[in-house]
């Protein structure tokens, strides 16, 4: 028996919360727009003196950051958080409005796995407060993928589908939801530090640069880190989600793996992440060759949620829309 009340709840949460992120992403530009540049650390060759932070002028390093770009951040990570609260209570009410787990369907699997995204930039966030500047580089694809869930994933609240009545949807599709919405952060993480190492680089090699927004990012160091950190903790709960599902697969098709298409995109990311650890520690590889490698791992994972769940056929084929 499905509440209505809870259900129509669930879906004006969702509203609420695609409006509080969008204008968090507002305060995160009106940051970017009024802020000061990041200290960076150039990437120079040993022996060279580094050269001045990209777009800073000479002696501005110790500034500080502008009191209207400090409260502009901090309103930025208050509607952030409150976003967060709602989003996660589309989650909650659309469960009770069902009395199941909230993730039977594509469009509650992926709303989950951007709030998961969005819970991992909020506490990156709040550790490393530079890192608050990448909000509108994480926040703009959380909107335009909620806007898009909405629009093409919806359904209305209902029962899980017989395939998905199983103790193992908790365990396996948990850990999956946690460890995509992970990669997603990592991903962003590497895609930005691709763009700042490449202007710090070309700083460092001595060429005139204009001031850009760009230069409101972390440095690309600490983008690096912040990639391969959280790809560091989102791996092994992959991985365990990839081998709880082999078990599911034993207990309800009678084999651990069978090649079905979602089973093997699933250990093609595990692949391309395993490389990406691996490259990451690798001499030669380090840098912007790993980085690539984390972008790969996140088209993947993209690949596996919405290709192959609403246009390939297999035994995953009830994880699509219906």
């Amino acid at each position: 028996m499905i509440d209505e009340s809870l259900a129509a709840l669930s879906d004006t949460l969702f509203s609420v919360t695609v409006g509080l992120y969008s204008l968090a992403v507002v305060a995160f530009c009106a940051e970017l727009a009024f802020g000061r540049p990041a200290r960076a650390r150039a990437l120079v060759a040993a022996g060279h003196a580094p050269a001045e932070p990209i777009g800073t002028p000479a002696g501005a390093d110790d500034a500080p950051e502008t009191g209207r770009a400090r409260r502009l951040g901090l309103a930025g990570m208050v509607l952030t958080v409150a976003g967060a609260l709602t989003h996660a209570g589309v989650l909650v009410t659309r469960g009770m409005a069902a009395d199941r787990l909230p993730w039977g369907n594509m469009y509650e699997f992926s709303t989950a796995v951007v709030l998961v995204a969005v819970i991992a930039y909020a506490v990156l966030a709040v550790r490393t407060p530079s890192l608050r500047h990448i909000g509108v580089f994480v926040l703009a694809p959380v909107v335009l993928s909620l806007v898009l869930i909405g629009l093409f994933l919806y359904v209305e609240t209902g029962p899980l589908v017989a395939a998905l009545r199983s103790s193992w949807l908790a365990v396996h599709v948990s850990t999956a939801t946690l460890g995509f919405g992970i990669f997603f952060v990592s991903g962003i993480a590497s895609i930005l530090y691709l763009v700042r190492s490449r202007r710090e680089s070309r700083a460092a090699a001595g060429e005139v640069l204009a001031p850009s927004l760009l230069d409101r990012l972390p440095t690309a160091a600490a983008l690096d880190r912040t990639a391969h950190r959280t790809a560091v903790f989102g791996f092994p709960i992959w991985t365990f989600a990839v081998i709880a599902g082999a078990i599911w697969a034993e207990s309800a098709w009678g084999r651990f793996w069978g090649w079905d298409p979602k089973e093997t995109w699933a250990f093609i990311a595990w692949v391309v992440y395993a490389a990406y650890l691996h490259a990451r520690t690798t001499s030669g590889w380090r840098g912007r060759p790993a980085a690539w490698i984390n972008i790969v791992g996140l088209v993947v994972m993209i690949f596996n949620l919405l290709f192959v769940n609403l246009v390939s056929t297999g035994l995953h084929s009830y994880g699509g829309v219906n």
